[in-house]
């Protein structure tokens, strides 16, 4: 199978047709390679879930070798708003083909990402016309509170967790998302990690890991 974006695919270890998808979206600078990582060892749970990791579309301005989502250099809030709605419509149209080309409903998919991915993720979801089963978000933020309290149009469940040493997005960025969720009536978890930088400690993934499950099988 072959997707509009560039994309690392892992498929079920059940080498059955698979019963649901995990889209994984990297951060600014990486790529789908990088957080096949946590695909890797989610699958060995997770038997009958297609594990989908993207490039972004676009090559990272500060990096030779990875993507970005959008760019997050010198932009203005709004530029850097434009910029990302731009990623969302390719994200939604990624989302469009693992349906179409796994027979899948929108409520066996699930989104997720780390920092710039978790952004994308994010705002992409919950703006979804067909709602998705639920996003998993590791160091990231809400990329437009007002933009995006506008445009809600479904409500997946939600799980945010974030380093609270965290120097690249700051743990503030967390607690605004749990504000904005908590305000529009959200069904979310969330975890902050004691003396952890900006990254995925090994708790992280055990809990994303058992929401997925929860959620998925």
């Amino acid at each position: 199978m072959s997707y509009s974006l560039n994309t690392t695919i892992i498929n079920p270890i059940s080498k059955q047709k698979p019963k649901n998808a995990v889209i994984l979206c990297h951060g600014y600078g990486g790529d789908g390679n990088d957080i096949s990582i946590l695909a890797n060892y989610w699958k060995n749970y997770l038997p009958d879930t297609i594990f989908l990791c993207p490039d972004a579309p676009e090559k990272c301005a500060v990096s030779s070798v990875g993507y970005q989502w959008f760019d997050l250099m010198d932009q203005s809030k709004q530029q850097i708003l434009t910029k990302s709605l731009v990623a969302e419509m390719k994200l939604n149209q990624l989302i469009d083909e693992v349906k179409v080309q796994n027979n899948l409903e929108a409520n066996k998919i699930i989104l997720g990402g780390f920092s710039q991915g978790c952004m994308i993720s994010l705002q992409t979801g919950i703006k979804r016309k067909d709602k998705i089963n639920s996003i998993i978000g590791y160091s990231g933020k809400i990329i437009d509170t007002e933009h995006l309290s506008k445009n809600i149009v479904s409500r997946p469940k939600v799980i945010l967790m974030h380093g609270d040493k965290d120097e690249i997005v700051p743990i503030n960025f967390f607690l605004e998302a749990k504000e904005f969720f908590i305000k529009n009536n959200y069904p979310i978890e969330l975890k902050s990690f004691k003396n952890c930088e900006h990254r995925i400690p090994q708790e992280g993934s055990s809990l994303g890991l058992e929401f997925i499950k929860k959620n998925l099988y």
